[in-house]
């Protein structure tokens, strides 16, 4: 397998409920609806770490971790942009 450069992260539409304005600021709307854009994801427990992208090189990195169960789908995306699917 090769390295992705992105992934994508949906979430069921009640975990945005019960995360509300704590995950808002991370979320990005895309044609196949809300996602977080990240750069790393490892869901090898209860809480699911997703690694954000730097907002630039001097900043430490931010990490959310949800509960694993809370998340929908993962999507890797190695084309850079936030759309997948069929044309």
């Amino acid at each position: 397998m090769s390295e992705h450069e992105s992934y994508l992260v949906y979430f069921h539409s009640t975990s945005l409920d019960v995360l509300g304005d704590a995950i808002k600021p991370y979320l990005t709307e895309g044609p196949n609806g809300v996602h977080v854009l990240c750069i790393g994801v490892d869901t090898g427990g209860a809480f699911c770490e997703i690694r954000l992208p730097l907002a630039n090189a001097k900043a430490g990195g931010t990490e959310l971790m949800v509960p694993t169960s809370m998340i929908r789908m993962i999507v890797s995306n190695s084309s850079g942009d936030d759309g997948f699917g069929f044309a």
